[in-house]
């Protein structure tokens, strides 16, 4: 007997999909990392927002319990590697309740701006836990000392939700000196001497300002980020020009329909200056945009030579990551519940796998059949993802077995999707034949975008691999784990409290 045959022949599926189709469970780490790095609480195709929550909640709690060491690493990696919030934050509240000391090992690497530390308050309320005890005051404390003035105005926010005010009177940090004496009695609403906050007098001046030069005059003596403004008086085309300047580069592409509706991008030294930010490759690295925020903004557009700036920003952020060598077969699921941002982010990640093969590739679309999505080099990345539209059914083994009657040997398949298969034959059937009859060694990594917590192969699978979540990462740990590095669990695992 063939080692692909021992190996597969005996491995079953152990429970089902939200379709009721067969499928495996994962190790509880595994599960863990991918509730964290995909389930946003929002609603998805299969499963609406409390089912999500309850699943999480059930998950966190049984991670704190048996395993919490891990726990807190993977609420770190999630946070700094994932880009997630809402899940890492509600995963170190419930960490409070059974590990302090992990709690503040993780805190500081979980709660990093004030809207993290708003968030984090609003959950531990919402759990009945009022103000959480002594080990969560005390890390609050310790936040709340390193909190300076441009967060002050950025992030204060009194009247929605936990605001940094409310977080002083929960934990009572004593000021350092009279600067800070004065900044958290401002943030707490009462009279302070606003001479020792040239900023936050700004923003009060600004608030009460008659005239758009007075504004202007304030936003620029008191150097006001744009979410300040925009919250504080309605912007007018003057006023937009002005922030465009000071804007993270995040924070122009997501403005970047406003700027061009109200004509900003109208004067060519605006358009230029724009360009220049969107296609600055130190900035684009630093800023860390998730591929379907271009999407998005490429969709909303009408500039043709924003469009082009957009292609290009795509094109620069991929650019750095690593090639990956070998043949490699990429599958992307366009069924219809990837419709929307799965679908979005996807296509972007699926072409710029292709690009960074060198062509040395088949890139092919499915649903319940698979076909080829004839990708260019040429073209550009964002182009050609707005192209790909999703439709039908979801058959996972559709394109193995298109890959195996045409003989194609590849050294590894990559696989997106959200796993929500409905008719056909299972992934894992299909690439257990692939192996038995091409190529035995041939690695599979499927990236998984759902917070769903079935799977389509067995934890006992050597050669397969699971990705969860979506970030620039995903390209570099494919190309290193083709090459023999570590799981993702085994990396979370590797990570310093």
């Amino acid at each position: 007997m063939s080692f692909a045959k021992k190996l597969f022949s005996v491995i079953r599926p152990t429970i089902s999909n939200r379709e009721g189709y067969p499928a495996y469970a994962r190790s509880i780490e595994e599960q863990y990392v991918q509730t964290l790095v995909t389930n946003t609480f929002g609603n998805t195709f299969y499963a609406d927002q409390q089912t999500l929550l309850d699943e999480a909640d059930e998950l966190h709690r049984e991670m704190a319990q048996n395993r919490p060491q891990f726990m807190a690493q993977a609420l770190v990696y999630a946070r700094n590697e994932g880009y997630m919030r809402l899940q890492p934050l509600y995963g170190l509240a419930i960490l409070s309740q059974y590990r302090p000391d992990l709690f503040a090992k993780a805190f500081p690497q979980v709660v990093r701006i004030p809207s993290d530390l708003s968030d984090f308050l609003t959950i531990l309320k919402g759990m009945g836990r009022g103000e959480g005890g002594r080990a969560v005051k005390r890390q609050v404390s310790r936040f709340l000392a390193g909190v300076s003035e441009y967060w002050a105005i950025k992030y204060n926010g009194r009247g929605r939700g936990y605001s940094l005010g409310d977080a002083i009177a929960t934990a009572h940090p004593k000021p350092a000196d009279l600067k800070q004496q004065a900044l958290f009695r401002y943030l707490r609403g009462q009279e302070a001497n606003l001479t020792l906050l040239p900023q936050v007098g700004a923003l009060e001046q600004l608030k009460r300002a008659a005239t758009e030069q007075e504004r202007l005059h304030w936003i620029e003596n008191g150097k006001l980020p744009h979410e300040v403004v925009t919250g504080a008086v309605k912007p007018t085309k003057a006023i937009w020009e002005a922030l465009l300047g000071q804007m993270p580069t995040f924070a122009l592409l997501r403005h970047l329909s406003t700027l061009e509706r109200e004509g900003v991008l109208e004067d060519r030294r605006n358009l230029d200056a724009a360009i220049a930010r969107l296609t600055d490759p130190v900035a684009l690295s630093k800023a860390k945009i998730l591929p379907f925020r271009f999407a998005k903004a490429f969709r909303q557009v009408k500039h043709p030579e924003l469009r082009d700036a957009l292609r290009d920003a795509v094109e620069l952020t991929f650019a750095n990551l690593p090639d990956l060598e070998d043949r490699t077969a990429i599958f992307l699921d366009i069924s219809g519940s990837m419709d929307g941002e799965y679908l979005q982010t996807g296509s972007v990640f699926a072409l710029a796998l292709y690009k960074k093969t060198q062509g040395n590739s088949l890139f092919w679309l499915f649903d319940t059949e698979a076909e080829d999505a004839y990708p260019s080099r040429r073209d550009s990345i964002l182009s050609q993802a707005d192209r790909i539209q999703t439709r039908g059914g979801t058959d996972t083994g559709a394109p193995v077995r298109k890959l195996l009657s045409e003989r194609h040997k590849v050294d590894q398949i990559v696989i997106i999707t959200d796993e929500q298969q409905n008719s056909g034959s299972m992934f894992y059937r299909e690439l257990a034949n692939y192996r038995a009859k091409v190529n035995p060694q041939v690695k599979a990594f499927i990236i998984d975008i759902s917070p769903y917590r079935s799977a389509m192969v067995p934890p006992q699978d050597p050669n397969t691999y699971y990705i969860y979540g979506w970030s620039d990462t995903v390209l570099s740990y494919i190309a290193q784990t083709a090459k023999g590095y570590d799981s993702l669990v085994e990396t979370v695992e590797k990570i310093e409290l």
